[in-house]
């Protein structure tokens, strides 16, 4: 079974999110990690680095309990799931700011590959708190790995427009990456409907997206195929 990790981006609901009020902004995101989670996605993490930080902790409050209200119940073979998998299922992180993740009630920090140093971060949450990092190549992940990491969100694996000009790893890399490292890697940039089960045949953990699971127009069924993987 493939996990699925939704990364907000308001601005791509609400084209007014850098400048409008809360009500054009948040209140757009509030309704669609509601819809995610209710569809099935596992993992959200909340990104959103231009808001101000009253409105960042209210919003991860906010989202906490809509989690706590909709999240779906885990039958068939995902009760089987491994102890990682357990601790990644209806999850919600906040990119890098540890301080509002420990205090809003989130279960954890997703810290970009320039961010806090990860074996920091680990020592001050424990083993409570799901701590991933992103990561663009197989030293990174083996560092991850090492530190402490929950999970690796690896790439950009695909050209993607969020990454113009960027090198894109490939399939083989990410196979190669994936196979060598005990850590749980998902592939992210440039994934969507048709390729992601190639992620997940070169041994993606699962697949992370913004526009992939944003944008989708029937959204429990992506999330059905993708759980099918």
């Amino acid at each position: 079974m493939a996990l699925i990790y939704y990364i907000t981006a308001r601005a791509q609901l609400d084209p007014d999110a850098a400048s409008g009020p809360p009500s054009g902004s948040e209140q757009a995101l509030r309704a669609k990690v509601r819809a995610a989670f209710s569809a099935g996605v596992d993992t959200v993490q909340v990104r959103e680095k231009d808001l101000p930080d009253g409105r960042l902790a209210q919003l991860v409050e906010d989202l906490g309990s809509l989690r706590a209200k909709t999240e779906p119940e885990k039958t068939g073979p995902e009760k089987a799931v491994s102890r990682w998998l357990g601790r990644l299922l209806a999850r919600l992180l906040i990119n890098e700011r540890l301080d509002i993740a420990l205090s809003c009630g989130a279960d954890g920090v997703h810290l970009p590959s320039d961010s806090l140093p990860l074996s920091a971060v680990r020592s001050r949450v424990g083993t409570d708190a799901v701590v991933g990092i992103s990561c663009h190549t197989r030293q990174e992940v083996e560092l991850a790995a090492r530190d402490g990491a929950d999970y690796a969100l690896l790439g950009p694996v695909f050209e993607t427009p969020s990454k113009p000009g960027g090198k894109p790893l490939g399939l083989a890399l990410l196979e190669e990456i994936c196979r060598s490292s005990a850590l749980p890697v998902f592939a992210l940039g440039g994934v969507t409907r048709e390729n992601a089960a190639s992620c997940v045949r070169a041994g993606a953990s699962g697949i992370a997206g913004i526009r992939l699971l944003q944008q989708a127009l029937d959204l429990e069924d992506l999330c059905r195929y993708l759980h099918s993987l």
